[in-house]
């Protein structure tokens, strides 16, 4: 980690000049990238999540690095909560331009040992948390200036086994994502979503010891024998809301080392791992993963 230097974006400088776009799940992992790069590429950027010591780290980060940032502890879960956090966070900043749909998160379980309540809890984080962002961004703000909203879903294209719940709440979100793209476009909303595959990052290390030999393994079955970085993801979100995706709308982007293409009937070809690109200053090294970070 160089903290001395800057966040190498593949942007040019000031791309979101006098842009305020919030980043939830802004704390840690791939949001905590995310708003690093937006910041670095003149952004105001609100972080938003419910650990307030979590954001305040993230928010030094930025500060030391000479970029423009303020926190929003709430809870996306909660409908009164979320609708007060963008009230504030309009009120302080005046308008909010972008929306990054980070915050979420599940735990593995077969489905059959999934309770109603595990079910709801991840529904809810996954899908009702990014639904009410989402709705309160635009009703107070995006509906009178126009904006860009990226949603985050996840590689479930072919069912997400061990992850019902998760898997569920994301397909749900690729349909929201076009629904609102539809819905909102008269506005000058443009609404799309990522998919990211297995990205090495520090949700990695949320799982505990007995998934890790698994997590290590997971390279071995992409064709790009290798995880994903966050700034991999994040420079595909960034795109997405630069006017540079003015006509694109609606979609999500796969950023998961083509997983879905396995084949049963071609094995993989060996190699060493295919070039990757991480302008991330900051970033860390998922513990699960040891010293291998590919």
């Amino acid at each position: 980690m160089n903290t001395s230097a800057r966040y190498d974006s593949v942007f040019r400088p000031g791309l979101f000049q006098d842009r305020v776009i919030v980043v939830t799940g802004g704390g840690s992992g791939i949001g905590r990238c995310v708003a690093h790069e937006l910041a670095a590429l003149g952004a105001t950027v609100v972080i938003t999540g419910r650990n307030e010591e979590k954001l305040a780290r993230v928010k030094a980060e930025i500060l030391e690095d000479g970029g423009r940032v303020d926190t929003q502890a709430f809870d996306i879960r909660d409908e009164d909560q979320v609708k007060a956090a963008v009230a504030d966070i309009v009120a302080r900043h005046g308008a909010i331009h972008g929306l990054v749909n980070n915050a979420g998160g599940q735990f593995p379980s077969p489905m059959a040992a999934i309770s109603k309540r595990g079910f709801d809890a991840v529904v809810t984080n996954n899908l009702t948390g990014g639904f009410l962002m989402m709705r309160e961004v635009f009703n107070q703000a995006m509906s009178k200036t126009g904006g860009a909203i990226v949603n985050m879903t996840a590689d479930m294209w072919n069912g997400m086994p061990g992850m019902a719940h998760s898997g569920a709440a994301r397909a749900g979100m690729v349909n929201l994502t076009k629904t609102a793209a539809f819905e909102w476009a008269y506005a000058h909303v443009r609404v799309n979503a990522v998919a990211p595959g297995w990205i090495a990052s520090s949700g990695m290390d949320s799982y505990g010891p007995a998934m890790a030999p698994m997590i290590r393994s997971l390279k071995d079955n992409l064709p790009m024998k290798r995880m994903g970085l966050e700034a991999e993801v994040s420079s595909v979100i960034c795109f997405l809301l630069s006017p540079g995706a003015a006509f694109v709308t609606g979609v999500t982007v796969a950023i998961d080392g083509g997983a879905p293409l396995n084949s049963p009937v071609m094995p993989l070809a060996p190699h060493k791992g295919a070039p990757r690109y991480n302008g991330f200053h900051r970033a860390t090294t998922p513990k699960v993963l040891g010293e291998d970070e590919s």
